[in-house]
This record gives structure tokens, C-alpha cells and sequence, in this order.
């Protein structure tokens, strides 16, 4: 899998892992159905603590960016099918709130385009 953890950077370790995996999950890089390696075999590889990689995972599931199936392992999850699903989830949670706030159609639209501005440039 070729993950690597830089002691130096900002981003504690675990939310590196977390990000290399996400990243190689959503690019195809590691494809749906595979197998990742168990925690305590990664925490050995990267000369991590086991409760670093489990955090990692955790979240990672969290995510829906894989799966765990008891004792047959962890598996990259169809991490865009689940990233849809929850962006639609966000998108309709936001649309009922500044529903209830009173804004109208455009007004709210207007706010979405602003933080999508602020977040992709």
C-alpha cells in the first residue's frame, strides 16, 4: 500500500494515515473490495501505535470509506457512493434549517455558493 507518516508535519499521524487512505480510496488507487492490512500489522509496518491506525480506521468507517467485516478484515467501502449520500444528507439537513430560518430559495442558494467559494476558491 506504500503509506507514509512524516513525524515533522503538522497533521497528527493518524489524520495523515486517514487522508492517504481516503484519498487512494476515492482516486481508485486501492479499489473497492480490498482488503487493507489489520491494525496491529500496519501500526508494525509504519512504527505506529495500534491505537493510532485503530483511530484512523475508525473514522475512516465513520466516513464510509471502508468496511469492517468482523473477524474476514477491513475493506475499501464504495467510498463515492457513500460521500454522495452524505453530501445529499448535508445538502437536505442545510436546506430544512434555513427553511425554518426563514430565507428563501435564492437567498439560501446564495449562502451555498459563498462557502463553496470560500472552500474551493
Amino acid at each position: 500500500m506504500n503509506l507514509t507518516i512524516d513525524p515533522g508535519a503538522s497533521a497528527a499521524p493518524y489524520e495523515q494515515l486517514r487522508a492517504q487512505i481516503a484519498e487512494r480510496a476515492r482516486s481508485g488507487e486501492l479499489p473497492v473490495g480490498y482488503r487493507l492490512p489489520t491494525v496491529r500489522g500496519l501500526a508494525g509496518e509504519l512504527g505506529l501505535a495500534a491505537n493510532t491506525v485503530a483511530k484512523a480506521y475508525r473514522t475512516l468507517e465513520a466516513d464510509g470509506v471502508i468496511e469492517t467485516r468482523g473477524r474476514h478484515g477491513t475493506f475499501v467501502a464504495a467510498a463515492r457512493d457513500a460521500a454522495t449520500r452524505e453530501a445529499a444528507a448535508a445538502a437536505r439537513a442545510y436546506a430544512e434549517r434555513v427553511s425554518r430560518l426563514g430565507l428563501d430559495r435564492d437567498a439560501a442558494l446564495e449562502q451555498v455558493a459563498e462557502a463553496v467559494r470560500a472552500v474551493y476558491g
